[in-house]
């Protein structure tokens, strides 16, 4: 079993039933999925970027990416419709969790004057995302194969109803959250 959903079945899980007073278990708030997307704008130019970065998101999270393409055109960008535009990845499970504990523990550490992920990223209905400047904060990705810094969205879908309960969980489960 994973170690990050060790703690959530051991110490979180507790924790949030206590400091919200759920009665059922079931009723505590628990991960759905985590979606990485990737941009890829430049690829409107170069289609082979769109390899590489798929290749990058594959690496990072261990599962082959989607294409996503363009729903319809748009001249001022010189998209035309059904080109690619950005990668995507979907992680469920075991691979969640183990990405999730990647992140929070490897990865976010090594970003340069790293003082915490914001606390404004909630959307309203208790599902975080999370923005990231370059991939290379990763340990998958070899600094020397990078040809462009590209950035990504990590988007965590809960189960919460509320913001309130979506930030305690990520706190409780290790997300470093700045000091407001």
């Amino acid at each position: 079993m994973n170690r990050l959903k060790d703690k959530y079945q051991k110490d979180v899980v507790p924790a949030l039933r206590k400091e919200f007073g759920y009665k059922n278990v079931m009723a505590v708030p628990k991960f759905e999925k985590v979606v990485i997307n990737m941009g890829l704008g430049e690829a409107t130019s170069n289609a082979k970027l769109v390899d590489t970065g798929a290749d990058e998101l594959a690496r990072i999270t261990g599962q082959k990416p989607v294409t996503r393409r363009a729903k319809k055109s748009i001249a001022a960008f010189k998209v035309r419709r059904g080109m690619p535009i950005a990668s995507m990845v979907t992680l469920r499970g075991e691979r969640m969790w183990e990405f999730l504990d990647r992140l929070m523990n490897i990865a976010l550490p090594r970003v340069r004057d790293f003082k915490g992920v914001s606390p404004g990223g909630f959307d309203g209905r208790g599902n975080y995302t999370l923005g990231l400047r370059d991939q290379i904060i990763f340990p998958e990705i070899d600094y020397m194969k990078v040809d462009k810094s590209r950035g990504m969205n990590v988007s965590v879908v809960t189960t919460a109803k509320t913001d309130e309960e979506a930030r305690k969980l990520l706190q409780f489960i290790g997300m470093p959250f700045r000091a407001s």
